[in-house]
């Protein structure tokens, strides 16, 4: 046998070296993914050794082999009547602690790597929840961008022809992510109701009219500010006055800028694709709805007409002194060199909205520098959550006050960082990457282990 497929259990290092050479033999040319796996096997090994169970059970190696990938063709008819072909995926991850939840992508950059590191991820995401519900991730290389509704609209009906038959209210319940919104949700939900001929919380991100959830637009960006502010109180401070760099200008980037500005913080940027708005002043109510309204009508910050702000074409928002960063827009944005500038102007903590958007060396770099980092599966976890509170509601059929599920929203990220804090706690620091990797797989791996091989 290879040692490459069974490492010894000596010492963390050596196991770390065997496990990830291992890992990226069998899949190979997946950086995302190695980048992923990488992060958590470092970050949990000592506890491993230290509850040699989980070794002996081989739960890290099991725990990174997706249950199963499905990969599908999609064929569509676009407005000249083209006929276009694109890859549907679904990475069904993990279903130990519930069955698989998890979003879907329409981006260009979809692939499989991306997909199995985004539905690896949310084996901790959903773990740290508390709720039943496990990991996984799918989408396609279709870009939305530029599309009419009837195009979108036949693209989702194409895509769900694919998807249809390995979903289900008790199998796996995809949600939105990236280019999938609830246009496109309702668009996939009502042709998944065509083709099974039931009605059931197959699909979370719903229209409130016909299952949706309040708060659920909301709950990403929310929930991140809610677990920034839980932070902030273990350690006696607060968001008052404190300069913020926000990046992106999605649903998450909107939504935490939203709810910064309602905690008094002063947003210093939001940015896109093709560079930064910076306002020195702190943006407003009024400027982050001109902000929604030109991304809603698909345009750039670039366009924004406002003598307040300049726009700095090609740059990211990690150049420009302030308090704290929330990347809110993609994977590895924050590189190194950005890590560097942040550290260099004082910045006091990163909080991540997107998921996995700070290199590893970034990640090294801040843990050395005992600055504050919020990894995403922990931060970014309350979009999840309320899309398990909307399966909650359909099973029940009943609908909840936009109150009660923002109330509950705060308790799931309250209980998320006293999780972190149990597991992550050294003396009066709090290494919250530790404490919820630690945490959110000790529930997964408990449950995997009691279930036999």
């Amino acid at each position: 046998m290879e040692r490459d497929f069974f490492c010894i259990a000596d010492n963390p290092e050596n196991y770390h070296e065997c496990f990830m050479r291992g890992l990226k033999k069998r899949n190979p040319n997946e950086k995302e993914f190695h980048q992923a796996c990488d992060e958590i096997a470092k970050s949990i090994l000592p506890f491993l050794f230290d509850n040699p169970k989980y070794l002996e059970e081989k739960v890290l190696e099991r725990i990174t082999e997706p249950d199963r990938i499905i990969s599908f063709k999609v064929n569509w008819e676009d407005d000249n009547g083209n006929i276009r072909t694109n890859r549907g995926y679904r990475v069904q991850f993990n279903n130990s602690i519930g069955p698989y939840k998890g979003g879907l992508r329409f981006h260009p950059s979809v692939n499989q790597s991306i997909l199995k590191f985004l539905g690896f991820e949310q084996i901790f995401k959903n773990s740290l929840t508390s709720l039943p519900i496990g990991g996984a991730k799918g989408g396609s290389d279709f870009n939305p961008k530029g599309r009419s509704d009837r195009e979108i609209m036949r693209f989702c009906q194409a895509f769900m022809i694919g998807l249809h038959r390995h979903i289900g209210e008790d199998v796996d319940v995809p949600a939105g992510d990236i280019g999938v919104g609830s246009r496109e949700i309702s668009y996939l939900f009502g042709q998944y109701k065509k083709l099974e001929n039931k009605f059931t919380g197959a699909l979370t991100g719903k229209s409130i009219e016909y299952g949706g959830s309040p708060v659920r637009t909301e709950a990403t960006g929310y929930g991140l500010i809610y677990f920034t502010k839980n932070i902030l109180e273990h350690r006696s401070e607060g968001l008052k006055d404190k300069a913020c760099l926000v990046s992106g200008a999605g649903n998450v980037a909107q939504y935490a800028t939203k709810k910064l500005i309602a905690n008094d913080a002063k947003v210093l940027t939001m940015s896109d694709s093709r560079g930064t708005l910076y306002c020195e002043n702190g943006f407003t109510g009024d400027l982050l709805d001109k902000v929604i309204k030109i991304k809603s009508d698909g345009g750039s910050l670039s366009e924004i007409d406002d003598s307040t702000v300049e726009y700095l074409e090609g740059k990211k928002p990690w150049a420009i002194a302030a308090d704290y960063a929330f990347p809110c827009a993609t994977q590895n944005e924050i590189e190194l060199e950005d890590v560097k500038e942040l550290i260099g102007n004082n910045c006091k903590g990163v909080f991540e909205g997107a998921n996995m958007p700070v290199v590893t060396e970034g990640i090294d770099l801040l843990q050395e520098k005992k600055i504050l980092y919020a990894p995403g599966k922990a931060a970014n976890a309350g979009g999840v959550a309320i899309s398990a509170i909307e399966m909650s509601q359909n099973n029940v059929g009943l609908s909840w006050t936009r109150e009660r599920v923002d109330t509950k929203l705060q308790e799931i990220m309250k209980s998320i960082h006293d999780s972190c804090v149990e597991y992550g706690s050294d003396g009066d620091f709090v290494d919250y990457q530790k404490g919820a990797n630690i945490a959110g797989f000790k529930k997964v791996a408990d449950a995997m282990i009691s279930f036999g091989i």
